[in-house]
Parts: C-alpha cells; structure tokens; sequence
C-alpha cells in the first residue's frame, strides 16, 4: 500500500499530509458533487474560495481565477451549485478540499426559466418584431465582427469571406465571449461599432456578433439583457452568430437576421465570387451585344444619309430648272386665264343686253301675286282641318286621361319613389305608399297583401 509505514516507524506531519494527497488523488479523478455554498470569499488574485455543504457535512473549495473567469455568474452564499471538481489535500494545512473547475447554478432549469423570462419580456416590448428589422446587404464590403480574438467563429467567419469574397474588408472588435465581464465587452463593442460608423470613421455595411457553440451556460452572455438591447438599437444590420445551428439564444431574437453558425453569417453577407464574375460576364456580354447592335444602326442610319447625298451644284441647277419651268407655266396659265374672263365677260354682257330689267320685273311681280294667292288659300284649309284634328282630340283625352277617371272614384297608387303600383306581389308588408285621387293625395301604410291568381 501506498506510504504504508512500517512497524515502530514514525512518519513526519508532511510526510503524512503528502501521502494522504497522493492517496486521495489517486483514489478519485474528477468529482461532481452539489449543494450550498456557505462562507465565499474573492480574493484580490481573483481566486474563489467557499465552503460547499449540505444538512450533515460541509467541504472547503478552491476555484482559481483561470477556471472562474469562464462563469457568467458570480455565486454568493445560500446558492444551491453543482460543482465539478478535483479532489485533493491541501498540505500546508492538512486540509482535506476541492478544486472547482466547473461551476454552475444547481441545474439548467434556473438558467432555462431565466431565458424564458426575459424571452417573453423582450417579445412583448416588441423587440422581436419583424418590422423593426433591417434589411442585410447581398454584399458587403465591410463586415464588422465581434467576437473572440483567439476563438473558433473568428476563424471560420474568415475562411468563408477569404473563399467566397476576398475584397471584403473584415473590422474586428474583439471580447471575452463567456465569464462575467462578457456582457458588459459585447454592450461596449456594439455601442464602438455604430459610434464609428455615426460619425464615418469607418462605415460599416453590416455587424457579425457571435461565438461558437457551448452550454447553455457557456453561451449566456448572449442571454444578457443589455447585450440584448444593445443589438436591437444598432443602427449597423447585425446578424446573431451564436452556437450551432440547434443553439438559440435571445440575441438570435433581437438581431436583424439569425444564422445557424458563424460560416453561415459569413454566407449570408456576402456573394460568391464565382457568382460575381458570373455575373460580369453576363453584363460584359450583354453590354458587347448592345454596343454592336448600336454601331450597327449607326453605320446604318450613315450609309443612308450618305446615299440621300448629292452634290450641292448639281442640286442647285436642278432647282434653277425647276424655278424656270414653274415661272413659265405660271405664265401661260395667267395668260389663258385672262382669256377666259375676257370670253366671259363679253358672253355675259350679250346676255344682259337681251334681257332688259323692266320686263323681268314685271313678270316675277306677277308670278309672285298668283303664288301668295296660292299659298294664303292653301293655309286657310290646313289650319281649319288642325282646328277640327285638336278639338277631336282635346274631346278624346278628356274621356280617357286620368282626372276624368278619377272622377270617377277610381284611383292612382304609388310608392314613395314614384313608381306607379301594378302588381300587389312587389309590394312589402308596412311599405308606405301614396293614393292620389281625384281631389287630393292620401299616404297610407300596407296592412294585408292579398296576390291575385292568374
């Protein structure tokens, strides 16, 4: 057996301490135990020291500042944690403790209730609302990235902007991504980025923010409501990069786009080269068909312009020609029409002379004087057959239009629009309707309908 002393021997305080170490080291690798932490202390080196205990016993812990500095939440006394731990003995006291490498609230449920808390409060705010949301550049020519300096996302989000778009210009701004001085680095680099980019000190098209993926508890940095609020009021397009593609975290929600993994927000911001010069060579072709479809109807247009032109002397004697036989033709076309009115006038001269004025006179007032005889004879007879048609038929309308009917006894119904009543089916029970009769008008009101059969 280990440090087995033998008989009638006696061992050293630090012989002894030293075996019980190795013995206690030997006998368990890694612990997780749970319970209630009592007295804690942080020292100034930034160490952790606290005692872990439960209803019967209680143990000494030690967590050193490079294990304690990946929690998020500083424990206090009365916290109910589970702890991973190495067991070990303390020499210089003989003092039986624990090293704490791991250390969070006693199950995921308090973190998981914590996130659903927050989740909902921030919904019902409306920071989650797609309408808030900002549209993301296909391609970005600057991306800032916040995010760890030494970690995975930074790596990757690299790779695929070196691979797809090489003249992306990647900003780093770079945080702790986990531990409790996390939240307030992201709140710090968010707020940079949009000061830097208010005041075009270096514009950036859209903001990376993320980190590998983890625990929930690695991860709750991202939790953090400011970090949260931080996100929303950016005025930079952010993309949450957070975890793997089954991790979501509350700045996933708040941000303007989500991507699965940092490669995927690395894709979503920018195009494919290959993509790129596709697309130039489809503009180059397409303007090299324009151009030449372009040349071609200018040479076009030119060739006839060309053909359309003449020498200018030749153009000028040509219309002296026609300036010359125009003037002639003009001319002659004068002269002849001279000539005509002259014929004219001495036909009509001729004519004036054989029919004297005074003769002509006398006969028109003659046929003139038959005419009104004619004519005053004529309406005499039209006008006393109109006289004898009206009379008749004043006597006949008389007989059969309506007051003499109503006279009668008789009456006219119609509803309050106008239209006269025929038919008792059109009409509704309680309908107002109006009777004219022969001397006045009754309005009434519809009490019974009774149809008539056919």
């Amino acid at each position: 057996m280990l440090g087995s002393p033998q008989p009638h021997t006696s061992l050293s305080v630090s012989e002894l301490t030293r075996d019980a170490k190795n013995l206690l080291e030997s006998h368990f690798d890694q612990v997780r135990v749970e319970g209630e932490i009592g007295d804690f202390t942080a020292a100034s080196s930034g160490h952790w020291y606290f005692t872990l205990k439960d209803a019967d016993s209680q143990v000494r812990c030690a967590m050193f500042r490079g294990a304690n500095s990946r929690i998020n939440v500083r424990p206090s006394k009365g916290d109910s944690v589970v702890i991973r731990a190495r067991v070990t003995l303390y020499e210089q006291r003989g003092e039986f403790q624990l090293v704490v490498q791991h250390l969070a609230l006693a199950g995921d449920g308090a973190l998981q209730l914590a996130f659903e808390q927050l989740k909902n409060k921030l919904q019902a705010e409306g920071l989650f609302d797609a309408s808030r949301k900002a549209t993301l550049p296909s391609a970005a020519r600057r991306v800032g990235v916040i995010t760890s300096a030494t970690g995975a996302a930074l790596h990757d989000i690299l790779s695929v902007l070196g691979r797809r778009s090489p003249m992306t210009e990647v900003v780093l701004f770079p945080v702790p991504v986990q531990g409790i001085e996390a939240p307030a680095a992201l709140c710090r680099a968010i707020k940079q980025a949009n000061s830097l980019h208010a005041t075009e000190k270096l514009t950036l098209d859209v903001l990376i923010i993320g980190r590998g993926g983890g625990s929930l508890e690695d991860l709750w940095a991202f939790n953090d409501e400011q970090v949260a609020r931080h996100i929303a009021a950016s005025d930079i397009p952010t993309v949450s990069a957070v975890g793997h593609e089954v991790d979501f975290s509350i700045a996933d929600f708040t941000a303007d786009q989500r991507a699965a993994t940092p490669s995927a927000a690395a894709e979503l911001v920018s195009i494919d080269q290959s993509e790129w010069m596709h697309r130039f060579d489809t503009i180059g072709r397409r303007l090299t068909q324009t151009m030449l479809q372009r040349i071609r109807h200018r040479r076009e247009g030119l060739e006839h312009i060309y053909a359309r032109l003449r020498n200018p002397a030749s153009s000028l004697q040509h219309q002296r020609n026609k300036v010359s036989e125009s003037q002639r033709r003009l001319t002659a076309a004068v002269e002849r029409r001279l000539q005509q009115h002259h014929q004219q006038l001495n036909t009509l001269n001729s004519r004036l002379r054989r029919c004297h004025p005074v003769d002509t006179v006398k006969q028109r007032r003659q046929q003139l004087d038959m005419q009104r005889g004619a004519l005053t004879h004529a309406m005499s007879q039209r006008l006393a057959r109109t006289r004898q048609s009206v009379a008749q038929d004043a006597r006949l309308l008389q007989s059969l239009g309506p007051t003499n009917t109503l006279s009668r006894g008789y009456a006219i119904v119609q509803t309050e629009s106008g239209d006269v009543v025929r038919d008792a089916t059109q009409l509704a029970l309680s309908e107002r309707l109006n009777v004219r009769i022969h001397r006045g008008e009754v309005g009434v009101r519809i009490e019974d309908i009774t149809p008539k059969e056919e």
